[in-house]
């Protein structure tokens, strides 16, 4: 686990109202896929998995809260959307950050960690910022040797 920092960034694809009961991840990333090299002004090959959640989502949370998946890659500002994608900003900010290996049951378990005894051990506290997921080259869907970068918002009281 690290503290990392992160400038405003520009991300750009497409997003999804879901939940975690009625998680429509594949869907968004089956719509999504066919279009990511056809985007412009890529900044480098990395994809992203991007969620915005409610305020205060994981203080009463339940799995029917809905929240904002996004499907994005990193493009240069100033880049134009093309039809049926939209621009998202990330603000600047704090992150905690770790690598991910393995399956959905293990990041769970780990997340919670996180949330639960890291965050508040560290004396930092959970931001209302997106969180994120680097799906890089290590990045195998469904695969247990699969790598992802996970980025959960941190602030100073």
């Amino acid at each position: 686990m690290q503290l990392t920092h992160t400038p405003a960034r520009t991300f750009l694809g497409i997003s999804m109202s879901m939940s975690l009961i009625d998680n429509r991840t594949v869907e968004l990333w089956r719509q999504f896929m066919p279009r990511r090299n056809d985007i412009p002004g890529r900044v480098g090959p990395e994809l992203y998995s991007l969620q915005v959640y409610p305020k205060g989502y994981y203080q009463r949370f339940s799995p029917a809260t809905v929240f904002e998946k996004w499907a994005l890659v990193e493009v240069a500002p100033g880049t134009v959307a093309p039809e049926g994608m939209t621009l998202f900003q990330l603000p600047e900010g704090e992150y905690a950050t770790f690598i991910h290996k393995g399956d959905v049951a293990a990041f769970v378990a780990r997340l919670q960690y996180v949330l639960q005894e890291w965050i508040p051990a560290s004396g930092l506290m959970l931001d209302e910022r997106p969180h994120f997921e680097v799906l890089g080259e290590k990045y195998r869907n469904g695969d247990p040797e699969s790598e992802e970068e996970v980025w959960v918002p941190v602030r100073r009281p």
